[in-house]
């Protein structure tokens, strides 16, 4: 099928909406699915890369935060360029790279090769998060948009709760010995798979009026969130020694300079790099903060089980990704449904699932109260099952409604915008949140692993019911 572009001046989302071909979804799911699974996979592949490199526990540190601050400081920037260029085009320009760093990172000689390759494997999904989100807002329309919507959710829902488990399988089968690499190099055959098929299966779509590249307010709003991000990232592990706080106290300053200069740009009515508007009323800030209260809990919740896990309990990463199978259980069971329910109960359903979230965080809390530090082989393991079933039912009815209460209150011309601040909010509250419960975790190991990992998952509790209070001050959507 022939691609379609949205002239300029007309309104792309009605342009595109009845003209989405059959396989747009599949090409732009995987390579969503393959971005958040080298977001969580490294993780189980430290150990082995320790091995074989003879990394330092600083340079392992930096081949985990290299990826995670390239993908959120380039984020904004690329949903704006998106939009001026084309969405399709720079969609396939950051899968392409996103395949030849995995390749760069599975080949790497050294660990400062690693470092680099990891840091463009970043920026690469940066340049592919943002368009994804904007070609299925701008592709789809009405109960098509929400289910296209819920299944990206849902791949980005497993991508993260399988990273374990196919990380593991892929070190355990240690294919032609490749070990650890295995989990870059599996990107190569599906990325250049998926790239041969973006001009057949992605129609192209970009801003009415074609805006113009803000670059003073690319060089601020990077700058402030590298800023933000790097201290949060090695904070923690480094002590928290003075350029940290100095890092931080600059961040805010950057965003307020940042936020002036947008405001004053489209007071002119010039093209800024995140609208105003996108702030302007009760609605759309409040679903803006979810996202960043939402996924502050989702990554340090992660980062606790897998530490508890493996480190406490002695698991191998197999075993461990297996555990998080019972997670992935119950979000399947619920997010391909969340949309259904979501059309009845409107927003008060990512009210309902950080309800449910809170409760099987509550069974888990419980659970790590009354095993403590049994040794027993069923006992380590086996009482996790029903709270993260009830945890994954309940991240299942968040994640595609809370997207879906942004998406749907943008306009088009604003829509890559908004899909670039979205995301970039996913990856600034997963810092957060990791740097703020990795204090709580590591201060209660006096207690043992069992006591810390109760008291971060009551902590992160409390979140969801401050998530579910926060979406009271949603209005309806008519």
């Amino acid at each position: 099928m022939t691609s379609t572009t949205v002239p300029a001046g007309r309104d792309e989302h009605a342009a595109t909406a009845p003209k989405a071909p059959r396989g747009l979804l599949p090409v732009v799911l995987t390579a969503t699915f393959m971005s958040a699974l080298d977001f969580f996979i490294v993780n189980v592949a430290i150990p082995s890369m320790q091995r074989h490199l003879g990394a330092s526990a600083g340079a392992i540190q930096w081949i985990v935060a290299g990826f995670s601050l390239a993908l959120a400081a380039g984020l904004i920037t690329a949903g704006r360029i998106g939009d001026i260029v084309g969405r399709r085009r720079l969609f396939a320009l950051g899968l392409t790279l996103f395949t030849l760093a995995s390749a760069a990172c599975g080949l790497a000689p050294d660990v400062g090769f690693l470092i680099g390759a990891r840091v463009a494997q970043g920026l690469a999904a940066a340049l592919m998060g943002p368009q994804v989100l904007a070609i299925i807002r701008t592709a789809y329309d009405g109960a098509a948009q929400a289910r296209a919507i819920a299944l990206y959710a849902l791949t980005m829902g497993l991508g993260a709760v399988l990273g374990q488990l196919v990380g593991g399988l892929l070190i355990k089968a240690d294919l032609f010995g490749s070990d650890w690499r295995a989990c870059f190099l599996i990107n190569i055959p599906v990325g250049l798979v998926t790239v041969a098929l973006v001009r057949r299966c992605v129609p192209e779509s970009r801003a009415p009026q074609r805006p113009q590249l803000d670059n003073i307010g690319v060089v601020l709003v990077t700058a402030a969130l590298v800023a933000l991000v790097l201290p949060l990232i090695q904070g923690r592990t480094a002590g928290w020694p003075l350029w940290t706080w100095l890092s931080l106290g600059a961040s805010a300053v950057l965003f307020a300079v940042f936020t002036t200069h947008q405001r004053r740009l489209a007071a002119r009515n010039g093209s800024p790099v995140v609208h105003p508007a996108l702030f302007r009323g009760r609605a759309l800030a409040t679903a803006m903060a979810a996202q960043l209260v939402f996924w502050a809990g989702q990554a340090s919740f992660f980062l606790i089980l897998a530490l508890y896990l493996q480190v406490g309990r002695g698991l191998d990463a197999l075993a461990s990704g297996l555990v998080f199978t019972a997670l992935a259980v119950g979000y399947f069971a619920t997010s391909m449904r969340a949309h259904l329910i979501a059309a009845r109960l409107g927003h008060q359903t990512v009210a309902l699932g950080a309800l449910v979230m809170a409760l099987g965080l509550g069974l888990l809390w419980g659970g790590a109260e009354l095993i403590g530090e049994a040794s027993g082989a069923a006992l380590r393991v086996l009482w996790l099952v029903p709270g993260l079933l009830v945890d994954g039912v309940g991240m299942g009815l968040v994640i595609a409604p809370l997207t879906g209460a942004v998406l749907s209150r943008v306009t088009p011309e604003l829509v890559g915008a908004a899909s670039g601040v979205l995301t970039t909010l996913q990856q600034v509250g997963s810092a957060v949140g990791v740097a703020a419960l990795g204090i709580v975790f590591y201060g209660a190991l006096g207690g043992g692993y069992a006591h810390a990992f109760g008291v971060g998952v009551l902590v992160l509790a409390t979140l969801e019911l401050a998530l579910a209070a926060l979406m009271q001050l949603l209005p309806r959507q008519r």
